[in-house]
Order: C-alpha cells, then sequence, then structure tokens
C-alpha cells in the first residue's frame, strides 16, 4: 500500500475486507440473564440501599446520642492547630504524589491504568460486569456491534524479505553502538525458520545436519559459527554450514557473497548426488530442505549484488527465481524486486509487479473531480492512495517525514505495526526522497486519514478493524532502546488525572495552611460546623 505513492501515477489495490468476526448471536442462558439483570439493577438497589440508612439513621438519633457526637467532634476540630490542618494535606499530598508516579510508570510500561486493572479484574466480576479472564476482549464495530478483539496470539509475525545480515551489518552496529539491534525474541523466530527450512525430516537428517539443527537453536553467536565448522568439517559439501558462515561471521557483504557461492555449489553438488541416488526426475524433487535451501541462498546471492550496486544483475537473479519456483510466493521475493526496481527508477516494472501481486490498480477520483480541487488525476490517486496505506500502517509518515528517528529494521516484521513501519521507511526513504514532491505530499495530506476512519480509532473504514496486539508483538520485536509507535494513541487513565488533582490540590492546602495559618484555621472550622 506504501510502494505506489511517490510514483503519483497509479494506488496500490485493495478491496474493502469483510468483517471475518462476525457470528450468529447466541441463546443467553439463565446464569447470564441473572447477572445481566443484577448488573443493570445495581444502581437502583445501592440508591434504595442508602435511602435505608438515612432513614434509620434519622429514626435512631436519641438512642445513638447522635447530637452530642457531633458537638464532641465540634469541639475536637476547634482545639486542633494549623500544624494539624500543615500536617494533613502535606501528608495527603505525599500519598497521593507517590500514588501518582506508581500509575504513570504502570502506564506507560503496560499501556494501562493498575488501579483500573484491579478493579476490572476483581470488583467488575463480583458486580456482574463482564469477567475479564477471557483472551479476546469487545470492541464496538461500525455499526455499533459488539466484536471480539484479536488476542496476542492472532497477530502473526512475518519474516522480513529484506532483512540484513547479521555479521556485516547487525554486527557493525553494535560494535559502533554497543547496543544489540536485535531482540532475543526474533532471533528466536528466525532460528525457529532456518530449523523448519533447512534441516526438513528429522528421522531422516545426517550428521552433519543434526549439527546444523543444534547450530540454529544456539544463543551465543559464537557457539553457532564453532558448530557450522564443525558440520564442514564431517562433510565439506554441506550447504547449511557456509550459509550460517555467511550470516554471521562474514564482516563484509564481499565476503558474505563469496560463502553463498560456496553455498550455492556445495548444494548443486549435494542435489546431484540426491538426483544419481534416488532416480527421480527434476520436476519431482522441488520439495524438501534441498529446494529450500537453494531458494534462500540464490535471494541472498540477489540482495547481496544489490548491496554491492550491480542492480541490474541482482533484478535478473530475482526474476528468474521467481520464475523458477511460482509457487514460492510466501517468501514475498517480489518485495526485493521491487525495491531494487524503485532504485533503478524502473516505474513502469514496479507496477506491472504490483499489478501481478497486489492486484488490480485503479483511482477512485474522476478527472473532473480532480480538476475541480486543483489537482491532476494522478495527484488526487497518490492523496487516496496515501489514504489507504495510513490506514492499514498509520506508523510509517512519521519515519518517512523523519519525524521520529530510525533504527536498524528487525528480521522479522508485524502487519500494520511499527515493526513494519521501521522495515519499510529504513529500505525506501531513499525512494521517497528521489521522487520529487512525494514527501511534501505526504506531509499536507497524510494527517487526514484519521479523519475519514470513523470514531473510535479502532474502528475500521477500507481494512479490518486496526488489531489491538500490536503493540505487544512489536515490543517482542523492537529493541528496549526503540520508542514503539502505538495507534491509536492511547488517553490517559482516569485515576492518574484524579491522583494529579488530588496531589495538587493537596499541596496547595498544605502551602496555604503554612503561609497563612489563622485564615485557614478559620476556614477547616467553617467548613467543619
Amino acid at each position: 500500500h506504501w510502494h505506489m505513492i511517490p510514483l503519483f501515477t497509479a494506488q496500490p489495490s485493495g478491496k474493502n475486507m469483510e468483517d471475518a468476526t462476525s457470528s450468529n448471536p447466541q441463546s443467553i442462558g439463565f446464569t447470564e440473564k441473572l447477572k445481566s439483570w443484577l448488573s443493570w439493577s445495581w444502581t437502583y438497589i445501592c440508591a434504595v440501599w442508602f435511602a435505608m440508612v438515612l432513614t434509620m439513621i434519622y429514626v435512631l438519633r436519641s438512642p445513638l446520642k447522635l447530637q452530642d457526637t457531633l458537638t464532641s467532634a465540634s469541639v475536637f476540630l476547634n482545639t486542633l492547630t494549623p500544624k494539624f490542618y500543615v500536617a494533613l494535606t502535606g501528608t495527603s499530598s505525599l500519598i497521593s504524589g507517590l500514588i501518582l508516579i506508581f500509575e504513570w510508570w504502570y502506564f506507560r510500561k503496560y499501556g494501562t491504568s493498575f488501579i483500573e486493572q484491579v478493579s476490572v479484574s476483581h470488583l467488575r466480576p463480583l458486580l456482574g460486569g463482564v469477567e475479564s479472564s477471557t483472551t479476546t476482549g469487545l470492541f464496538s464495530s461500525v455499526n455499533g456491534e459488539a466484536e471480539p478483539r484479536p488476542s496476542v496470539s492472532e497477530c502473526k509475525v512475518w519474516r522480513n524479505p529484506l532483512n540484513l545480515f547479521r555479521g556485516a551489518e547487525y554486527s557493525r552496529y553494535t560494535w559502533v553502538t554497543g547496543k544489540e539491534p536485535l531482540t532475543y525474541y526474533d532471533m528466536n523466530l528466525s532460528a525457529q525458520d532456518h530449523q523448519t527450512f533447512f534441516t526438513g525430516d528429522t528421522q531422516q537428517l545426517k550428521t552433519e545436519d543434526t549439527v546444523m539443527q543444534k547450530a540454529w537453536r544456539e544463543r551465543n553467536p559464537q557457539a553457532r559459527i564453532r558448530a557450522a565448522y564443525q558440520a564442514i568439517e564431517m562433510n565439506h559439501e554441506c550447504a547449511a554450514a557456509y550459509v550460517l558462515l555467511a550470516e554471521e561471521e562474514a564482516t563484509t557483504i564481499t565476503e558474505a557473497e563469496r560463502l553463498f557461492k560456496q553455498a550455492l555449489r556445495s548444494g548443486k553438488r549435494e542435489q546431484r548426488v540426491q538426483d544419481q541416488i534416488t532416480s527421480l526426475r527434476p520436476f519431482e524433487i522441488i520439495t524438501g530442505k534441498d529446494i529450500n535451501l537453494l531458494v534462500y541462498i540464490k535471494r541472498r546471492l540477489a540482495m547481496c549484488a544489490r548491496k554491492l550496486g550491480r542492480i541490474k544483475e541482482a533484478v535478473k537473479m530475482m526474476r528468474d527465481l521467481m520464475k523458477e519456483f511460482p509457487l514460492l510466493g510466501m517468501l514475498n521475493i517480489h518485495e526485493n524486486l521491487l525495491e531494487a526496481l524503485l532504485e533503478l527508477q524502473a516505474y513502469a516494472d514496479v507496477q506491472a509487479v504490483l499489478a501481478k501481486y497486489d492486484g488490480k490498480l485503479y483511482g477512485m477520483f474522476s478527472p473532473e473531480a480532480a480538476s475541480r480541487r486543483g489537482l491532476s488525476t494522478a495527484e488526487m490517486n497518490a492523496v487516496e492512495a496515501i489514504h489507504r496505506a495510513v490506514e492499514f500502517n498509520p506508523h510509517v509518515p512519521k519515519y518517512l517525514l523523519e519525524m521520529k528517528s530510525l533504527i536498524l529494521p528487525p528480521e522479522h516484521i508485524l502487519k500494520r505495526g511499527d515493526s513494519e513501519a521501521v522495515a519499510y521507511a529504513f529500505f525506501h526513504l531513499q525512494h521517497w526522497k528521489r521522487a520529487e514532491g512525494a514527501l511534501n505530499l505526504l506531509h499536507c495530506t497524510w494527517e487526514g486519514t484519521f479523519r475519514i476512519i470513523p470514531y473510535p480509532l479502532e474502528k475500521g473504514h477500507l481494512f479490518y478493524p486496526y488489531p489491538g496486539c500490536t503493540e505487544t508483538a512489536d515490543r517482542e520485536l523492537l529493541p528496549s532502546f526503540h520508542e514503539v509507535s502505538v495507534y491509536p494513541k492511547k488517553e490517559l487513565p482516569f485515576f492518574i488525572l484524579f491522583t494529579a488533582g488530588l496531589c495538587s490540590f493537596t499541596a496547595m492546602l498544605a502551602m496555604l495552611t503554612h503561609q497563612f495559618p489563622e485564615l485557614m484555621g478559620v476556614f477547616a472550622k467553617a467548613v467543619s460546623r
């Protein structure tokens, strides 16, 4: 949804998605009906109970000697000195300030109020409200009906098709800054990917494959590299070992390319040996770890060529790879091709690739409407594309407009999340700057998207409602030193505002009582009467 905007020629495609969460209403049991009735009637029950308490106090005012008790309390208050009021208001201000600090810290860390969370978790079920133990919350749809919010497990994480090289790029960042650009969660997902793609059936593993399977699981980079060398000693044609060395030991792209070429030669030799042993035809072996490994190696070689400036060679390698393995579309090789074509400024080819993989390209504004607004049809299409792209991922504009600092992209991204925005802007900001007027148009129009989306912001307009689990997943994928972009912006909880007001009010009373003790003493006695 962001690729075509700098071109001013067409907008990325996309159809309005149907609400997948709709379901037929189910019958409500007797228990649910009872809870609903109790929740509805609780306000009236409390009012009746309060009225009964007041009536009982009025009836029993003489036996309880309430008048004498009030007189004694008034005498006690009159004997209090201003120092007591200073201590009282100062202590109240201190306690409310500590609560405010804790609430603010908890909100910044977990995105919710501690008091509200405890109230919802423990008090609301007792009062007949919705139990908080369910894994899916509720939010309103466009038509006002309640829909289940996706849980964290429903936020699928995808492999970043443009991920960097650990040894030649990520490690250099660590050497310079002393910061780790990858999280353990992100690297663990990569290890799982490598085991799935490169080891295949565990019942048919060779000795070197077993070593490599353990190598991918190693947390220490040096342990992984030692395991790769151990696998090469067992079998000099172990392509997976050369892949690991190219990814993690090579400190330059040139060195990584050399190791990937060695891995490709080893992989082809191993494949020819397997063909001779099994006597299978070529089209019958395009399955399993050998093909996955060869596709991965060829793709990384194309990315090496792109990084070393041989862009046309990289484009050819990517096109050949997509033609040779058309069924491996889930690897998103076309994303690598698009970035290389944008670098060549081959915008017609970019349109063709987008039309093939993203569907039909179209514009929603007629020439008459465009001319009335003073913009060309292409510019109006670009404005519409910006609106669609911003709704799909609202985190991208601040990175493209350099309102937020960029970091190295993670190895995995979350669709519509901050991790995807970081990865896109990292590789495509240069293309936006090259397209004259693209960033200016984005600057003038991107905020208008939020006026189109119905309130609240969780409701969808052209796409699914924005998922509520993106913040949690992005915090797992992005390093701790990066300030994760959150959408929609969370409003400050009521208890933070309440404790802030209480702290300020009591502090003001303490200061006034200390400065004007006699006047505040008269005021306190007047209020207590």
